[in-house]
């Protein structure tokens, strides 16, 4: 079977549209940069420096253009290949679509002066050309503005990722500030931060639905993997613990632990701390919810040596009732030491079952723990154990 032979292309025009065409470059150049100014507002409040660098693209492209359509060999030069002269980080200065607006303005000017640039009878090739150009630079436009996108997702992944580790360290200080700002984090309303494992390990695809559905969950979020533990900051004005839940299917197994909320993201520390402190101790609460909120798991987190979760517990618990009237600690202590049992409860105490009742309900108020439920009287009894705990002890009478 005979090889095909590629296509032989001729020369786009006669030579005299050819030479017409290369010596228009400079009256096509100054035409665009006048019709950029008159035309595109956000080109005109440019700084002088980036107005420069647009310029000398669009000069680039009317180049490339003339170059192209004298070598129709030649595959038609992408935009990659205009923006080479120009720093990177203009694609900051100018948007996609302001790009496009530049390439449309540039296309307008060689179409407006088609006629005066091609000899007679070939108006129309020269206007085929244009149109097939501008829609190669569109296109690449397209492809350098993905990749762009691209480099500046995976800065952001990294500046996220080392301000959660800052934040979750509580080292707070102007720079970390700078760099939450640069995420984009508003700062308005509360903050919460919640904690669990993670279904797998987070690739740039699943990384980025994630990021998705946090903000889609809260105004503010910032996500955060450490090995196969999730942490997630959430920010806004609404209810944020409500937004947590909604996160739930994507964490991983096992419990998911939400901090309390606070003020603000600098203040989030003391919610990141109590989070990973009761993800770590949630194990030994068999039947905890989830998600469970770490203020929930204080006895738990005082196991696993929480300083915080203990003074929690004393400040809460043990020292109103200690500073309390009516005997509710003597009664709390009778009622959990006799076996949650309310008779046994009142014979020690020398009083009616009602009145143990009473007080039980006294204590309640006191604490918002209510000794009467199973799991709210273990709370109770490690807040009592602890108080006694630092309490100093009598001294010891010593006989004369």
């Amino acid at each position: 079977m005979a090889r095909m032979r590629p296509p032989v292309l001729e020369a786009r025009g006669g030579p005299e549209t050819q030479r017409r065409v290369r010596d228009g470059a400079g009256l096509l150049s100054a035409a665009a940069m006048r019709r950029l100014d008159d035309d595109l507002d956000w080109y005109r409040v440019l700084p002088a420096e980036d107005r420069s660098w647009v310029g000398l693209v669009a000069q680039a492209g009317i180049t490339a253009f003339v170059t192209w359509f004298a070598e129709p060999t030649r595959p038609p030069h992408g935009v990659g290949d205009i923006f080479a002269a120009a720093p990177p980080e203009l694609t900051r200065s100018i948007s996609l679509q302001h790009t496009l607006q530049l390439v449309r303005v540039v296309v307008d000017v060689v179409e407006t002066h088609s006629d005066r640039l091609a000899a007679p009878g070939d108006e129309r090739e020269v206007r085929e050309a244009v149109l097939r150009y501008s829609r190669e630079v569109a296109f690449s436009a397209a492809e350098v503005y993905a990749r762009a996108a691209e480099v500046r997702g995976a800065w952001d992944a990294r500046l996220e990722a080392l301000v959660v580790d800052a934040l979750v360290r509580g080292d707070v200080d102007d720079a970390l500030r700078s760099r939450i700002a640069a995420l984009g984090w508003s700062g308005r309303g509360s903050t919460l931060v919640l904690v669990g494992t993670t279904t797998a390990a987070l690739d740039e695809v699943r990384g980025a639905e994630l990021r998705r559905a946090t903000l889609r969950a809260a105004d503010d979020a910032l996500v955060g993997v450490q090995g196969d533990r999730l942490v997630v900051f959430l920010g806004g004005e609404g209810d944020l613990r409500a937004a947590a839940e909604t996160l739930l299917p994507r964490f991983g197994p096992g419990p998911v632990v939400i901090g309390p909320v606070v003020g603000d993201l600098t203040d989030s520390p003391r919610s990141a701390r109590a989070a990973l402190s009761g993800l770590l101790a949630a194990r030994a609460w068999e039947r905890a919810p989830r998600p469970v909120l770490a203020d929930e798991l204080l006895p738990e987190r005082v196991l696993v040596g929480d300083v915080v979760a203990r003074r929690m517990l004393v400040a809460q618990a043990y020292e109103p009732l200690a500073a309390s009237q009516g005997s509710l600690l003597e009664t709390l202590s009778a009622y959990l030491g006799t076996g949650r049992s309310l008779e046994a409860a009142a014979r020690t105490l020398y009083v009616h079952p009602n009145t143990v009742r009473y007080r039980l309900r006294r204590v309640c108020d006191v604490t918002g723990w209510d000794p009467l439920d199973a799991r709210e009287s273990y709370v109770l009894q490690t807040a009592l154990a602890l108080g006694r705990l630092d309490t100093p002890a009598p001294a010891p009478d010593v006989a004369r």
